[in-house]
């Protein structure tokens, strides 16, 4: 008898094809109220860090250099008051097979994957993920299938985009591409559903537990460099897994003091699911339209419980503008000879930043970098930019506005950052829990949770639900 393939009888399915696509029953966390057991599903994964230091070293991923920025440090410190300016250095992940961070969540599915006996895998990015995982895929003899939100409706093509899906199709995958809008979610279910591939989603315990050997190795890298823990590390944060991953990491190496700083493009007004606003964008990650999304509603992914949760571990949050972004794209050309791509210049570009603040004897490590093709130069970027009636020019970056005015700093002192407000996205996140649980009361179990999940004591949980007035 053949399955229903609508849209409704699909969507009803997706916990039975996610179980089969994932070998994971999250029921086995649940803790009966809105609360479940988070320390528990990480320990699914079922391998420590020095197993995935292992699995990641027989495809060639991580032990990638960290190097100091030396000129951007000495610009840092040439428009900054005396005795600050913090060195800056730079984790580079684009020494990865694929050239990206992602191989590292990536190879750890693709040995999962392998070792289970699933034919192929499939992964649902418009990102540098797709391309990891193809390329995993390839070194573990696996087929690969990357569903990719490409086109709006006048089949317009973001350059970076486009050139993520050739890279896909390089390392051998299927690139299945969309226009934006519901059905990507959709297609991803029919295809685990028709193919029985594994499911190498971003948000497994699987994905984040392979990023957490990055903060490990920085930790250890700094410590041998300088003699001491970094004092901070700025993450770009989009979906939640590299700031949750890399600070699982450097937990797990020591640093119990080093402050987690998340960096995003500030892209406030535009929805990411807007076919008008899909192209008015020059950054298709490390944004806010993932950032605070994903941040006060980890569970909107594609697994039943998200094992990405920032808000655990984020001690600030942080934004940039587009503008600065390529602004430090072209100075980690020109100063340092990298030429890396915009995700890991978006954290960049905020450490400049925070730099300014923090004293000389500091450490301030970017996290990752990025490889960069034609698609991601800021050339292509803003030539599209431009197409689309958004303007271009030198100013003040304050002047920016996200879909219309992309403002690139006429010095470097104009590079800020726009602190996030840390308690109104967790007071959000309780909300959206409480919402979305449907509970009329709360155990002292879910309390627990929710002061876990925000970094909160319970006393001021249980103060902000009586203030939303929810239950």
């Amino acid at each position: 008898m053949n399955r229903d393939m609508s849209y409704e009888a699909v969507m009803a399915r997706k916990n039975e094809i996610m179980k089969m696509a994932v070998g994971i029953d999250y029921n086995e966390f649940e803790m009966g109220g809105l609360a479940f057991d988070y320390e528990k599903m990480m320990r699914e994964v079922g391998y420590s860090i020095e197993d995935i230091t292992r699995i990641q070293s027989e495809t060639s991923v991580g032990n990638t250099p960290l190097i100091e920025l030396k000129n951007i440090t000495e610009l840092v410190r040439a428009v900054s008051p005396s005795g600050k300016g913090a060195r800056i250095f730079v984790k580079d992940e684009a020494a990865n097979p694929s050239g990206s961070f992602k191989d590292r969540r990536a190879s750890v599915s693709a040995y999962r994957a392998k070792t289970q006996g699933y034919k192929g895998i499939i992964s649902a990015t418009s990102g540098n993920y797709g391309a990891a995982v193809a390329s995993q895929a390839a070194m573990r003899g696996l087929k690969c299938i990357v569903v990719q939100e490409v086109f709006d409706s006048m089949e317009r093509g973001q350059p970076e985009i486009l050139e993520k899906g050739r890279k896909c199709e390089a390392f051998g995958a299927e690139v299945v591409q969309l226009t934006v809008g519901p059905e990507l979610f959709y297609e991803f279910l029919c295809l685990l559903e028709e193919t029985r591939f594994f499911n190498a989603s971003l948000y497994t315990p699987f994905g984040i537990a392979g990023i957490e050997t990055l903060g490990y190795e920085l930790a250890h890298q700094v410590r041998e460099r300088t003699g001491k823990d970094p004092d901070a590390v700025v993450i770009t944060h989009a979906g939640g897994g590299n700031v949750t991953g890399t600070a699982r990491g450097l937990l797990k190496a020591g640093c119990k003091n080093t402050k987690i700083i998340g960096a995003s493009v500030d892209l406030t007004g535009l929805r990411m699911a807007s076919d008008n606003d899909f192209n008015r964008k020059s950054f298709t990650t490390g944004h806010t339209g993932f950032g605070v999304p994903f941040a006060t509603w980890p569970d909107r992914s594609d697994v039943p419980r998200n094992a990405a949760r920032p808000l655990r571990y984020l001690d600030r949050y942080v934004l940039v503008t587009q503008g600065e972004v390529f602004y430090m794209t072209e100075a980690l050309s020109q100063l340092e000879g990298m030429e890396r791509g915009p995700a890991g210049n978006t954290s960049l570009a905020a450490a400049f930043a925070i730099a300014r603040e923090m004293n000389r004897d500091q450490i301030l490590v970017v996290q990752e970098t990025e490889y960069t093709g034609a698609g991601k130069l800021p050339s292509a970027q803003l030539t599209f930019a431009k197409e689309m009636g958004i303007k271009v020019y030198r100013s003040d970056p304050s002047e920016n506005k996200p879909g219309e005015r992309i403002v690139i700093p006429e010095h470097p002192s104009q590079i800020k950052v726009k602190d996030v407000d840390l308690m109104q996205l967790k007071r959000s996140y309780i909300k959206n829990c409480l919402e979305n649980s449907h509970l009329e009361k709360l155990s002292a179990q879910d309390i627990g949770f929710l002061a876990e999940e925000t970094r909160l004591d319970e006393e001021t949980v249980e103060r902000i639900i009586d203030n939303l007035g929810v239950i």
